[in-house]
């Protein structure tokens, strides 16, 4: 098969396409073949050597986290799924391998994907979906009525964060640039920070909850706009959430458990008309190296994605 793969840590320099060997499914698991896989910060932070440690792994690595694609095979015991079904997923935690053409990957963690939806959208919403959904719902236990901020609001998990807060009936402020604001109040944020303009700690206060997905200085500044007793989850902070500035509030970072259940959570949303795709930008397997230039500088909007078929 085609893949993506790195012998040494580095710059997106070091991705290179080429010929790799095929999965085989153990018991247990499907071979999927791969239309479409989307791009994650997590993506370069892992090419870049920043985790796994760099003791830890042996090269050449696959990087990508999520999919869509139709099964091509069955493990042994694998009752439940047939050769031919359309499915979208996430890898288990701690593994990458997406960027190519076929992945082994057990069944019980694989969704069907929704009718309907194209292979592209559903890669696009797998991971981004999961964080999110785990981050709002189960995370911050976001309620009816409360008002959440979420930062960096034109990002694929922000994006479908935005979405989701408002099926939740919260209300959404989020921060973004100039360029996206059209953007992102089309995804239903209720308020709309331009954070090259304004100090968002200035204008924003009294938050239930904050989701952070930019980090930095950022994330730190966050706890200065919860109420006393509101919660803040971070995913762009690193494996442990930042230690709060205040001791009456409370700093979170998300646990993202991969099962079906979690999946078809992301395809009820999808099938309700909660959530919409997020503005795509594609790529081919063999442009790697630009969707991982273009991944790091964050200067986008949305999901980028790779059509692989």
């Amino acid at each position: 098969m085609k893949a993506v793969f790195f012998e040494q840590f580095g710059d997106p320099e070091v991705l290179q396409y080429g010929d790799f060997s095929d999965p085989v499914a153990a018991p247990g698991e499907v071979i999927v073949d791969v239309h479409a896989a989307s791009v994650n910060a997590a993506d370069w932070k892992f090419r870049a050597g920043q985790y796994p440690s760099k003791g830890e792994v042996k090269f050449p690595l696959i990087p990508g986290r999520d999919f869509s694609g139709v099964v091509g095979a069955l493990g042994s015991g694998v009752d439940d799924l047939n050769v031919g079904d359309a499915v979208f997923g996430v890898l288990d935690a701690g593994r990458e391998g997406t960027y190519c053409e076929k992945i082994a990957i057990k069944a019980a963690i694989v969704g069907k994907k929704p009718v309907g939806l194209s292979h592209i959208n559903a890669a696009a919403l797998a991971l981004t979906g999961l964080t999110a959904i785990n981050a709002v719902a189960d995370t911050l236990l976001l309620k009816r009525g409360e008002t959440i901020l979420i930062q960096g609001g034109a990002g694929g998990v922000a994006g479908f964060a935005i979405q989701f807060a408002k099926y939740l009936g919260a209300r959404v402020i989020t921060t973004t640039s100039a360029a996206n604001i059209d953007y992102v109040r089309g995804l239903g944020a209720d308020e709309v920070i331009d954070y090259k303009a304004q100090d968002f700690t200035k204008v924003v206060r009294d938050c239930d909850a904050v989701f952070d997905t930019v980090g930095g200085d950022v994330a730190l500044q966050s706890f200065t706009v919860l109420k006393a007793g509101g919660r803040a989850a971070f995913i762009a902070s690193g494996a442990a959430a930042p230690k709060p500035s205040r001791s009456d509030v409370t700093s979170l970072r998300p646990a993202v458990g991969r099962s079906r259940k979690a999946m078809e959570r992301i395809a009820e949303l999808i099938a309700a008309g909660a959530i919409r795709p997020p503005e795509l930008k594609l790529f081919r397997l063999s442009e790697a190296v630009e969707a991982h230039r273009l991944s790091q500088s964050r200067h986008f909007r949305g999901k980028l994605v790779f059509q692989v078929r």
